[in-house]
């Protein structure tokens, strides 16, 4: 299975998909206004997160200011009902694959996408020009 990258059109889902092409990681990516991730996609996602709901609603967006909710007193499935039905409630991107998952863009957490052989050669690499950087 590919990298999926789940996402609205903003900054943080194209600076990831940069990212990703820029270090040939293939993915599929799925624009989730367009085509909203389904409550079962959305359990799926929550199976991986560690903060559950907190960690993928955007608290700060339009959608989630004019629903006006009450995360805590909503149950979980009326909620992701909702995210269903307002795709806007969620954090973008969100990317994800069998093993892994991000919320967000940062670039110091996606190199987890990387092959290991890839980010063990960096971690090298780094620790050289590190070590140089050091002795001065």
């Amino acid at each position: 299975m590919s990298v999926m990258v789940y996402g609205a059109p903003c900054s943080s889902t194209r600076k990831a998909k940069q990212w990703l092409t820029k270090h040939g990681i293939s993915y599929v990516e799925r624009h989730i206004l367009k085509n909203p991730l389904t409550v079962n996609e959305l359990h799926d996602v929550l199976r991986m997160t560690l903060d559950g709901t907190d960690e993928i609603i955007a608290t700060r967006s339009n959608t989630y200011k004019d629903l006006n909710l009450d995360l805590d007193t909503l149950p979980l499935q009326q909620l992701l009902q909702l995210i269903n039905k307002h795709p806007g409630l969620l954090k973008s991107p969100i990317i994800m694959d069998e093993k892994r998952i991000q919320i967000g863009y940062h670039e110091e957490d996606i190199r987890q996408f990387l092959p290991r052989k890839t980010r063990d050669y960096q971690w090298l690499q780094w620790q050289k020009n590190h070590l140089r950087l050091a002795e001065g």
